[in-house]
């Protein structure tokens, strides 16, 4: 690994090929047009592309991508890109439709192709969608952007292939960050309840263990059962903290903690962007360590 970060580091200071990271759109032609459907992997396109790019996200800030319904105004959006960035792994499939609706002949880059299939989590043989929230997956996602704004505008294709090695760097320095703020806690008492099903490749990353999931996905609500199981399941686990996310009602999530004295958190963000000091995607993910290292304490 240091090998690996080393020869990044001399691919950054040199630059890559003959341009460097810095490298400037032909004259005349100015930024491209990107569309993301998220404001997270928009952030992420947007650190690579640098100058050269200009990226809207179809999802506004604190929407919901689950159940996000476009509009005409987004149909308008995609037509006019020159490259369209989509999560995959089954989250943002509306976008098919869309770019279809649209009549774009814009590259649609599915930056969740990049995951290795080792590293992705199945549930019912289906890949949970939400690796970004890994740091090193995230860094995979940095990576295709790269590639396929490459393809995208050939002439700054060394720029985008420095900027993602710098993120890549970042992407690995984050991930150390956060694992040392969970070392403060207990393995035993790293125990969590998610809202949904947004925190498997976060667990993984930094060692937590998820008890159970208030609902199976955004919009379905669990049964009388189902909540049963799972205040039983935070009983007999001793799982302290009950996690939410802004863009979703916290309600459930404190009758459950009522039940069962654990600590809500539902201040967080895994899907959405915010404001300040949230509106970038390292910024998300050290504000939510941040609010879980402390309900864990």
């Amino acid at each position: 690994m240091t090998r690996l970060f080393a020869t990044l580091a001399l691919a950054i200071l040199f630059g890559v090929g003959c341009g460097g990271g810095n490298a400037s759109s032909p004259p005349g032609t100015g930024p491209i047009p990107v569309v993301a459907t998220t404001t997270v992997l928009a952030d992420i396109v947007a650190r690579v592309g640098a100058e050269q790019v200009i990226v809207t996200s179809l999802v506004p800030k604190g929407g919901e991508v689950h159940t996000f319904d476009p509009s005409p105004r987004d149909v308008g959006r995609v037509e006019s890109a020159r490259l369209i960035v989509a999560n995959g792994l089954g989250l943002d499939d509306w976008l098919t439709q869309l770019a279809r609706d649209a009549g774009t002949t814009a590259e649609v880059a599915v930056l969740g192709d990049a995951v290795p299939a080792a590293d992705l989590i199945l549930e019912d043989d289906r890949p949970n969608p939400h690796a970004w929230l890994d740091p090193s997956l995230a860094a995979a996602y940095g990576q295709a952007a790269a590639e396929a704004l490459a393809r995208t505008d050939p002439p700054n294709a060394d720029a985008y292939t420095v900027n993602a090695l710098r993120f890549a760097m970042e992407m690995s320095a984050l991930s150390d960050e956060l694992r040392a703020r969970f070392e403060a806690v207990p393995p035993a008492n790293r125990k969590i309840v998610s809202f949904h099903d947004a925190m498997p490749y976060f667990a993984r990353a930094f060692g937590v263990d998820i008890v159970g999931s208030i609902v199976s996905a955004p919009g379905q609500d669990p049964s009388a059962g189902e909540l049963a199981a799972l205040i039983d399941a935070i009983r007999s686990s001793g799982a302290k903290a009950i996690l939410s996310e802004v863009q979703f009602d916290d309600e459930l999530a404190r009758t459950i903690a009522a039940e069962t004295g654990a600590t809500v958190v539902s201040d967080l963000y895994t899907d959405s962007l915010g404001d300040p000091p949230v509106d970038t995607y390292a910024g998300i993910l050290r504000w939510d360590v941040d609010r879980i290292v402390d309900a864990l304490r």
